[in-house]
């Protein structure tokens, strides 16, 4: 696996698709801050995006997409002169997996919500802008375009298991809106999102996540990027924020974390599995990352013997 398909598994990541919205004329509507990652798009017409916090509205034209990373406030509208109606209602008046708002149905959306384990803020989330918006037209954005396309036939015919290939679908379209993002706007996230923009990063955080348990050093880092220890060093610690030591250990202390909530292998030989001799050394670098030992750390999961992420939340509203 490369680090995106990594840390995608490692969450757990599930989507969960919502009614759409059909609007015309002059309209608007608030929604309350959503639980996971949001994601609309617009099929047909166009809207403005005013999300709390930012200073400035987005445009929304047909073929656009766009994803909420934070749990902001945010409002759809024709036009800025139109007072807003709650969302919260609208959608709970809607039928045949629609709802309508304004005058006809110049404008319609599809949507929905991604749900992650436990870890996303950190590990995944925190690396992304409040909003992630890819417009229609461009090269890059025809892979996103055919999985919302392949989405929206799904909802419309319905045809045998359509809820279950429609969110398969719409897993495949966050990771080409991830893709897309960090192609065109390596500068806007931070963290080891970043480092995938620098090909000398990219290829020692794909060694480190191919075999996390190897007795990596910075210099056979170095050799598979075919650059200086030094070079590697610098330009890791200033796209990812640390070294690429600490990063390994941290990775490797996730993966510790996934193991011990979900099966009952034993800290020791979890510790062989992620690349630490025995167990004590393991439980050194564990307590060290997350202030607690790998034996408490799975009690306070609660769930040993056989649990696994936990979601964010059930899936409430619509488009919004």
């Amino acid at each position: 696996m490369d680090p995106l398909e990594d840390v995608l598994a490692l969450l757990e990541t599930r989507s969960h698709l919502s009614t759409g919205l059909a609007a015309g004329g002059r309209w608007a509507m608030r929604f309350d801050a959503p639980s996971g990652v949001k994601f609309n798009a617009v099929r047909r017409g166009h809207c403005r995006l005013e999300v709390d916090g930012l200073p400035e509205p987005i445009a929304l034209a047909a073929g656009d997409c766009y994803l909420l990373t934070r749990p902001q406030r945010y409002t759809l509208r024709s036009d800025p002169e139109v007072t807003a109606v709650d969302a919260g209602p609208v959608f709970a008046r809607a039928t045949g997996g629609v709802a309508r708002v304004g005058t006809g149905d110049d404008v319609y959306m599809i949507g929905g919500r991604f749900s992650f384990g436990e870890r996303a803020q950190e590990l995944l989330l925190d690396g992304l802008p409040p909003v992630v918006h890819v417009p229609a037209g461009t090269e890059q954005a025809q892979a996103v375009e055919w999985a919302l396309t392949a989405i929206e036939q799904e909802l419309q015919h319905k045809p045998l298991a359509s809820t279950l290939v429609a969110e398969h679908l719409a897993v495949v379209m966050l990771v080409h809106v991830l893709r897309l993002h960090l192609a065109r706007q390596p500068h806007a996230v931070s963290g080891w999102l970043s480092g995938l923009a620098d090909p000398v990063v990219a290829t020692a955080l794909a060694s480190m996540h191919d075999d996390p348990a190897r007795s990596w050093t910075v210099a056979d880092l170095a050799q598979a990027g075919a650059v200086s220890r030094s070079t590697l060093a610098a330009r890791f610690k200033e796209t990812v924020g640390r070294g690429p030591l600490e990063y390994l250990t941290r990775w490797r202390i996730e993966l510790a974390s996934r193991q011990l909530r979900e099966s009952t292998d034993t800290v020791a030989l979890i510790a062989r599995s992620v690349g630490y001799g025995s167990e004590s050394a393991l439980s050194v670098a564990f307590k060290r990352v997350t202030g607690m030992s790998p034996g408490a750390y799975r009690r306070q999961s609660g769930a040993f013997p056989d649990a696994g992420g936990v979601l964010v939340g059930t899936d409430a509203g619509g488009v919004g």
